[in-house]
């Protein structure tokens, strides 16, 4: 199927060419959930055209986590991996974007020989170079693909009022870790049983409540 931005991507960039020159310039940078899309279509040619650790390596946040399956330090974990001869292959198929567009979350379809699964990414924007890079990551193996959409979902966070900061408990012996967007609208909590076994959650603010927009759970690793 062909994979095609949503009508309000488009608005959006119509919106962004409106107004005084001078004005474009010296405006904040703004939501753009189609930056955080193109982020994830970036990052996936890459890991084809210069290999798949390295694409993870060079579009990391300094601070970026993911799941081996226990969580690990991106940058330390990744430093002892060669690249594999094939490269995963994936496609962003939803982005959600918080109020002020410093953080954003993809998740989709990936495929390698003939395996297939799904991927959820965190990604975080500098407010002032507008830089993207991923600050967390993690995939799951399903039994039947993921079909792509016709069109890529986008939904970004209501704006106006700020979201009191949620507080989760962990249970014993889990290794949970909280992330939030700067404005306090985009969260993302991930947690790793002692089992192996995990779970990752996005929440957006819909004007009333952080409303869950991502919940993958990840089975414990078969024992061999």
């Amino acid at each position: 199927m062909r994979r095609l931005f949503s009508a309000s991507f488009v608005l959006l960039l119509v919106a962004a060419c409106a107004g005084d020159a001078d004005d474009l310039r010296n405006r904040p940078l703004g939501p753009n959930p189609s930056a955080f899309i193109a982020a994830e279509i970036g990052f996936a040619r890459l890991a084809q055209d210069k290999g798949q650790w390295t694409a993870f390596r060079e579009t990391s946040a300094p601070d970026a986590v993911m799941f081996v399956p226990q969580r690990v330090k991106a940058r330390d974990w990744l430093k002892t991996q060669k690249d594999p001869a094939e490269a995963v292959k994936w496609q962003p198929h939803a982005v959600y974007v918080s109020c002020d567009g410093n953080a954003g979350a993809t998740t989709g379809a990936w495929q390698k020989g003939p395996a297939n699964g799904y991927f959820s990414t965190v990604w975080l924007r500098d407010p002032k170079s507008g830089k993207i890079n991923w600050i967390l990551d993690h995939a799951d193996e399903l039994t039947a693909a993921r079909e792509a959409p016709e069109f890529i979902a986008s939904k970004q966070a209501v704006c106006g009022s700020r979201p009191a900061v949620p507080i989760e408990a962990s249970a014993e012996g889990d290794d949970m870790a909280v992330g939030l967007s700067p404005d306090q609208t985009l969260s993302w909590t991930s947690t790793v049983r002692p089992d192996q076994s995990r779970r990752v959650t996005i929440r957006l603010w819909d004007g009333k409540a952080m409303a869950t927009v991502i919940d993958d759970q990840v089975a414990a690793p078969k024992q061999p």
